[in-house]
């Protein structure tokens, strides 16, 4: 069966149904009914495996996190979320502004944190400035730069460009070459991993849980770093493609600057769309991307869908693919040499299914 994702993927009040016979039904969210799964598999895993008072919940200022940060206080109420806003010196300013707009109206204390002369001290900003100046010798203080990732979207293989900005406003870029692009992300890593480490003092102070805020696309395609902000006890929205997180947002009332938000790393100096960084696509059409391979449809049907050329969309098959292959241990624990007795290694079952 042909699939409309684009109407498949539609949270309006009025879907059309007829476009998607049985799929369309599966897909289409009833928020209420959402909310309320949620917030009570939210409560049984506090309760019954976790053990834990509250939840943790660090607020990026984006559409997931606050979209967590909401449903965490339909679970629990407001009393029992501590927020934790963890800006550093690349940090765009509004997100720090947007973090506090969602804690204020959700009611829950929370605690503002630059991280930046912490990751300073770790080397997080030299050992990327070195890798940069080695692609651009000009590159100094203020500069600013970004990662993009290219070919892709005309359907070739992904490689990585490195953008710097002077501060007279011009740009330059250039393929990075393998060491240099690591040697970046190592460094920029540092920030997902210092803001874990804090929101686990925390956690261990309040005996809360920590809240984990990938979508279903970022952690389908392992977009995240281990132990970084892929470390967390629950994850409440994985299940959810992002178009789905984003009607959870107008659901839950959220600010409309948060509901328009666009997907940001906020990670780099340059405003950096995820798109530009990991996904062969703007996360709408990923979705619709996600949603076809998930179902087993063929690379043509996407194709007509998105308005692309075959080869593209066999190419984003592929990638997705790639992405599902070489990012898999960073889901796993740490593997033992051999197969050790006792510790309950596996993550706890809802509805007969590991989640």
């Amino acid at each position: 069966m042909s699939i409309n994702f684009t109407a498949a993927l539609n949270f309006t009040a009025t879907p059309n149904l007829t476009a998607t016979p049985g799929f369309s039904a599966t897909l289409k969210l009833d928020e209420a009914a959402e909310v309320a799964k949620i917030a009570e598999r939210l409560r049984e895993v506090l309760r019954t495996h976790l053990h834990r008072r509250g939840f943790i919940i660090a607020i990026s200022g984006g559409i997931d996190s606050a979209v967590c940060a909401a449903l965490a206080v339909q679970a629990v109420g407001s009393e029992r979320v501590f927020g934790l806003l963890l800006p550093e010196r690349d940090s765009a300013s509004e997100s720090s502004l947007r973090g506090a707009m969602v804690a204020e109206q959700l009611g829950i204390t929370y605690e503002k944190f630059d991280i930046a002369p912490t990751l300073d001290a770790l080397g997080c900003y030299r050992w990327r400035d070195q890798a940069i100046s080695a692609v651009f010798p000009d590159y100094a203080d203020g500069w600013k730069n970004k990662i993009a990732i290219a070919g892709g979207q005309a359907g070739q293989f992904n490689y990585f460009n490195l953008v710097v900005q002077s501060p007279e406003g011009q740009q330059f870029e250039a393929r990075l070459d393998s060491k240099n692009y690591l040697q970046i992300v190592a460094a920029t890593n540092f920030k997902q991993r210092v803001r874990k480490n804090l929101e686990y003092f925390h956690a261990d102070r309040l005996n809360y849980a920590v809240i984990g805020t990938p979508n279903r696309l970022e952690y389908d395609q392992g977009f995240f770093v281990k132990n970084g902000d892929g470390a967390a006890d629950v994850k409440p929205i994985a299940h959810l493609y992002k178009t789905q997180v984003y009607a959870l947002a107008r659901y839950l009332e959220l600010p409309e600057a948060i509901c328009n938000a666009q997907p940001t790393t906020d990670t780099y100096s340059m405003t950096q769309g995820q798109d530009e960084f990991y996904f062969a696509l703007p996360y709408d059409k990923m979705d619709i991307a996600l949603l076809a391979y998930n179902n087993g449809e063929p690379p043509a049907t996407l194709a007509k869908t998105l308005a692309i050329g075959l080869e593209q969309a066999e190419f984003i098959y592929h990638d997705i693919e790639a992405k599902r292959k070489t990012t898999a241990p960073l889901h796993w624990p740490a593997v033992t040499v051999e197969p050790v007795m006792g510790p309950q290694t596996k993550a706890p079952i809802l509805n007969g299914e590991l989640r």
